[in-house]
């Protein structure tokens, strides 16, 4: 089964790297292509991906795959639409990132959801509108104005959104546990926001209340009514999460050396509630049924075992991210309470006290003497308030005490967790130092060069002193912890700017040949977590690297494209060797079956659809682009990118603020829709001379131009204008105007910019 996952994880990375490469290409805007190449190109990407999807559903090209690949396929089809849907925008010239991409993108994936109820299609479908519903709400690179109430009903019509689906797929009218516990984190996000006393003045008490009954709801209902240990862990992150928000506000309010002590009480009982919790959880999950579950003899299937590794794997890591926030607010509490209470001149030293006998307590007191989240609580918190310390003494000595010590709590550590937390308080300790002994030494951007630089060595160093130390667990430790922060620093150093003439690519080429080595050398030696790192950190360089200038969003399309047919091949390649030999899971897939061949007459309803709302807002633009009034207008652009569509400049018209005149009281300034009439000038150029009263009629020189307010400005839906990469500074400089084409409803497309 591991091979078999392994196998559909090869697939998945390769088509998820072609359709990268096409989402990469089209955002490049690459001017060798006109654009209606460009949108037969795309409605082709559209049929091929689900043609795929039709041929590996009725052939057995990859045995036990063949219906992973056509659901595959069939997804990629979706989103190659979305990716079309953005050309569209980025050809006319369209709003960047609009929610009406999104909520078009979301059509398809809705019926496609609803015929297959498969999770993908769930989950793209949740994105999309929730995305759509953001940008509606927040558009970007506007601000729109809202009142205090208006922004809390946002955040409600989240949170009743959310509460709604969660309630659906509890109720198993849909079936989709990510879309379950998605919905159910959002709705808890939204609820704390509404609490927030920072932004909601008036409210954010209020809502308080709502909010823990909830709470208290979930508790009842996951434990009672039906078990369901996944949701219950996250009903207790929600808790936790809003005792940490309250704390902050009360700690904005009343800061006092009480409140402190308050503070570190309040850790705790959190941390000590943290370890209750999920032991409780345990015994919970021995004695009654899981959720679901309704004969408690019943052996359990091969789904609920599933849940329930599902279930541990997030209760282990929201009882991390509990512990980790209950460290920060005892480190705060702590290094608060200190600087409070202590009279005496240097605070600091007292800090650095405390945190030493803490840390020494933590080392010296036996394993079996102290319950182990307690001590590397504890152990933490010191190290913290111990760094704080040594930062503002800036006493070199002092910091070379503290890194004696630290070294002898790593040394005294168990578990690589904790193991490698106390390394890392090591390197941080190093860091310390060397910024005390060379802050002055020829500015900063040097001494924070030579601090990485000074880092990595000593990694490096330490990696190979770890071959000479007898087999131990710290032997193990110290060899995986010292190649990550050699990586991970020399990493670091490949976004220096040249140190030396030409320095920079000789450190990015170094990495890339050290790496791509290590990659290679420790997949022969089976040395499996450093050849999983060295891959890890390939990865990351490639993907950071894409927003490098050296590359353009072009090659880098070509790169992805390349290294997605590479990883399709290497995997059909390890499939079929698998095959032959007998190892393959021939139908693995018993459990899978492809949609394609299942519905195919709905889908086939759904690609029409498709390629039909592309085929529509393509004639529509065409024919307003050959039809439309011609109109120049004055602009300011600025220079952002899309997510999707890549570089564009946002204008700024003379039209989007008009003059005050009778007609443009502050009383019609709402974010409702408006006509405003345009009139040329001496020099040809549009102005703003009213809005537009129904049933009025026009002059022969004016032109009516639809728009909405947002506060006090008029947006017309042609602020942003598309460019190739790398061009946007060129526009800002040398455009002035802009010409569009309006037709004789009001509906505009810009078509280009000029000079003049």
């Amino acid at each position: 089964m591991l091979r078999f996952n392994a196998i559909r994880t090869g697939y998945l990375l390769g088509i998820s790297l072609i359709l990268a490469a096409i989402i990469y290409f089209f955002a490049s805007n690459w001017g060798g292509l006109d654009r209606t190449f460009k949108i037969v190109l795309a409605a082709a990407l559209i049929v091929l991906f689900y043609g795929l999807s039709f041929v590996f559903a009725r052939i057995r090209a990859v045995p036990g795959q063949q219906a992973f690949l056509s659901n595959m396929f069939l997804v990629a089809g979706c989103i190659a639409f979305g990716v079309s849907v953005a050309l569209l925008g980025q050809i006319y010239n369209s709003h960047a990132d609009s929610y009406g991409l999104f909520f078009i993108w979301s059509v398809p994936a809705l019926l496609l959801s609803w015929i297959t109820r498969y999770n993908p299609f769930y989950m793209l479908s949740y994105v999309l509108i929730h995305l759509g519903l953001w940008l509606y709400f927040y558009p970007t690179m506007q601000s729109v104005p809202y009142s205090e109430l208006e922004s809390l009903s946002i955040a409600g019509m989240f949170a009743i959104v959310n509460l709604l689906l969660f309630l659906l797929t509890f109720l198993h009218r849909i079936h989709s546990a990510p879309l379950q516990y998605m919905s159910f984190t959002v709705f808890h996000i939204a609820m704390l926001a509404m609490t927030n006393s920072f932004a909601f003045d008036e409210y954010g008490m209020v809502m308080n209340v709502p909010h823990i009954a909830v709470i208290a709801l979930g508790f009842y209902i996951f434990i009672k009514v039906r078990l369901n240990k996944t949701l219950l862990t996250l009903n207790a992150l929600a808790l936790s999460a809003f005792a940490v928000f309250k704390f902050i506000e009360l700690a904005e309010a009343y800061t006092s050396s009480l409140f402190f002590v308050f503070g570190l009480i309040f850790v705790a009982l959190l941390l000590t509630g943290n370890v209750w919790f999920f032991r409780y959880l345990n015994r919970l999950g021995k004695t009654l049924p899981e959720a679901g579950t309704t004969d408690i003899s019943t052996s359990k299937n091969e789904t609920t075992v599933h849940e329930e590794h599902g279930s541990e794997w997030i209760s282990k890591t929201v009882s991390r991210v509990i512990k980790v926030v209950g460290v920060l607010i005892g480190s705060i509490s702590l290094i608060g309470l200190i600087m409070i209470s202590t009279n005496v001149n240097h605070t600091e030293y007292v800090l650095l006290v405390v945190s030493l006998l803490l840390m020494i307590l933590m080392i010296v007191i036996p394993e079996s003497k102290l319950d182990s989240v307690i001590r590397y609580t504890l152990l933490t918190i010191s190290y913290i308030t111990g760094l704080a310390a040594i930062l503002w003494s800036d006493q070199s000595l002092l910091s070379v005490l503290f890194l004696i010590v630290s070294i002898a709590g790593w040394i005294r550590s168990k578990g690589k967790r904790q193991l490698f937390f106390a390394y890392t308080f090591v390197n941080l300790n190093l860091a310390t130092i060397l910024f005390q002994q060379y802050q002055e030494w020829d500015g900063w951007n040097w001494t924070y060069k030579f601090i990485i630089f000074s880092l990595f060595i000593v990694n490096a160093v330490l990696y190979g002193v770890s071959y000479f130390i007898s087999k131990t667990e710290l032997k193990e430790h110290l060899r995986n912890s010292s190649l990550f922060f050699s990586l991970l620093f020399l990493f670091w150093a490949t976004f220096f700017e040249d140190v030396v003439p030409h320095s920079y690519m000789f450190i990015n080429i170094f990495y890339f040949v050290i790496v791509t080595g290590m990659v290679f050398a420790f997949a022969r030696l089976k040395q499996k977590s450093e050849a999983i790192m060295s891959v890890v950190f390939w990865f990351i360089f490639i993907g950071f690297k894409y927003y490098d200038l050296l590359w353009t969003l072009l090659y880098k399309s070509f790169t992805l494209a390349l290294l997605g047919i590479i990883a399709l091949g290497i995997t059909w390649w390890a499939d079929r060797r698998m095959a032959h030999s007998g190892k393959a899971a021939f139908d693995a897939d018993h459990r899978s079956f492809s949609f394609m061949r299942l519905s195919p007459l709905l889908i086939a309803i759904v690609i029409v659809l498709q390629l039909g709302i592309i085929g529509y807002q393509t004639a529509r633009s065409e024919t307003l682009l050959a039809t439309g009034a011609s109109v120049k207008l004055k602009l300011a652009p600025v220079d952002p990118r899309s997510l999707l569509q890549g570089d564009y400049v946002a204008l700024n018209y003379d039209i989007s603020t008009p003059p005050s005149k009778p007609l443009l009281q502050e009383e019609e300034w709402s974010r409702g829709k408006v006509k405003v009439v345009l009139t040329p000038d001496s020099q040809g150029v549009y102005v703003a001379d009213r809005l537009y009263q129904d049933g009025e009629k026009l002059a022969s020189h004016e032109v009516i131009l639809n728009g909405q307010w947002y506060g006090s400005r008029i947006l017309y839906g042609i602020e942003n204008y598309f460019i190739p990469e790398g061009t946007g500074r060129t526009v800002e400089q040398n455009a002035h105007f802009a010409h569009i084409r309006v037709s004789r409803n009001g509906d505009a497309l810009l078509e280009r910019l000029a000079e003049s």
